[in-house]
């Protein structure tokens, strides 16, 4: 490649492994006797799920196992391809397959993306054979994809590089003199490299780009720290997914809610979603909202989450971002309240001190015979041939606990009247347990 030409061409672009032998990292993968190096060594490879952070070389390896098995090779990207195109490929698959007896790798890159009609598309092919499923996904399968598409395909997880994979993945870019950077022969002291690998954070995608940005910046062939500021500066990214801006303005948008301020809720999530933030991340973070924040003030929030998250799976982007929205906007005005959340962490914390007390023999189900001869529901009150439907001092915790209220509703939208409700039951409770003392 002339150097004119790699100048249009992104280094990392240019460095992509081309072979195992080149690739660099996931070596409890690829390492002799490890699960994918045992599949080439059989000769063919089963469908198979990514999941990693970015820069991790996913889409890589999975170009370099499809051309080891001889293999032709389609990508796509969930954020464009629809089942429309799947079809296209599965025939195009099917006749290859019979005519030149050649496999056919079917590369899906952020495969989270599509909706579960979109994955189970691909089930019926991939059951039969006709296409070896590669997935990409930066998020947790378990919470994207089907249990039918999980259940056909192996997931294995990449890892983040290591420092001295990082190290590598550098120095075959400073000295190759074909696709990297070797004919200008830059040098870097130890402490810019270490720099500039500390700001990779594990990307070798984002490893190259900083390195290709500081080239521009070299004094005399060397790359020295002055320059790092300006390098550093130029390459941040809106939205980082695992550094301090993804948590600062989550953690923004949480508060905005509970603050119960819509316009700043509204904002940081707009600013999340243009900055590519996985929408499900997002709808997950609502429903805890729900949840966490407004609690039985106003159960209809925790309703409304979930069917925003519905209505986003349905719909995709950008069309299911709007339901997302109007949750968030819904719970940022709704009543406030925590109670259910600390009656949570406090029964937590009681767990560890109190230890796993048995359950009290009145409220064992008793079955057999012999369950009922060792008083097993023995004495128990049923409820709703009670009074109002509540057996007024009747007791459920364990026995060498004392009375806990782990609930305490507020003064604020519909737990106002179940404060009202637990009060009045309380003073039943306390009135019975008073006459049969006196008794």
């Amino acid at each position: 490649m002339s150097s004119i030409m790699a100048s249009f061409i992104p280094l990392a672009t240019r460095m992509r492994p081309k072979n195992l032998d080149e690739y660099v990292g996931q070596s409890h993968l690829l390492a002799k006797g490890k699960p994918i190096a045992s599949q080439l060594a059989q000769g063919h490879l089963m469908s198979m799920i990514f999941w990693g952070p970015p820069g991790v070389g996913k889409t890589t390896l999975a170009h370099i196992l499809s051309d080891s098995i001889g293999a032709h090779f389609v990508a796509m990207s969930a954020v464009l391809a629809g089942v429309k195109e799947v079809r296209i490929v599965v025939a195009d698959a099917q006749q290859r397959l019979v005519e030149q007896k050649m496999p056919t790798v079917l590369f899906i890159d952020e495969i989270h993306r599509f909706n579960k009609a979109q994955q189970d598309a691909f089930l019926p092919h991939v059951e039969a054979g006709t296409i070896i499923l590669i997935g990409a996904t930066t998020e947790n399968p378990s919470f994207h994809l089907n249990n039918a598409l999980l259940s056909r395909a192996r997931v294995y997880v990449l890892k983040a590089l290591s420092e001295d994979e990082l190290k590598i993945v550098m120095d075959h870019a400073l000295t190759d003199k074909i696709r990297g950077l070797g004919e200008m022969a830059l040098m870097a002291s130890e402490a810019v490299r270490a720099k500039l690998i500390q700001a990779a954070d594990g990307d070798a995608r984002q490893l190259l780009g900083l390195l290709e940005l500081a080239a521009d910046f070299a004094d005399n062939a060397e790359i020295k720290e002055e320059a790092l500021a300006t390098v550093m500066q130029a390459s941040l990214r809106r939205f980082d997914n695992k550094g301090d801006a993804f948590y600062d303005q989550i953690s923004a948008m949480h508060k905005s809610v509970r603050g119960s301020d819509p316009d700043a809720s509204l904002y940081w999530f707009v600013r999340m979603i243009d900055g590519g933030c996985d929408p499900y991340y997002i709808a997950r973070r609502i429903i805890r909202m729900a949840s966490e924040d407004i609690g039985n003030a106003d159960p209809r929030g925790l309703t409304l989450a979930l069917n925003a998250w519905e209505a986003y799976e349905r719909l995709g982007s950008p069309e299911g971002e709007l339901a997302l929205a109007q949750a968030l906007v819904y719970l940022a005005c709704a009543p406030k309240s925590n109670a259910v959340y600390k009656a949570y962490n406090d029964v937590t914390h009681d767990m560890k001190v109190y230890g796993s007390l048995p359950v009290p023999l009145h409220i064992c189900n008793a079955p057999t015979k012999m369950m009922k001869a060792l008083d097993y529901h023995k004495n128990y009150r049923y409820a709703h041939d009670e009074p109002d439907a509540f057996a007024a001092g009747e007791t459920y915790l364990p026995e060498g606990m004392p009375q806990k209220y782990y609930y305490e509703p507020v003064e604020r939208g519909l737990e106002i009247k179940i404060r009202e409700k637990l009060l009045r039951l309380r003073q039943l409770n306390n009135h019975r347990i008073k006459t049969e003392k006196h008794q």
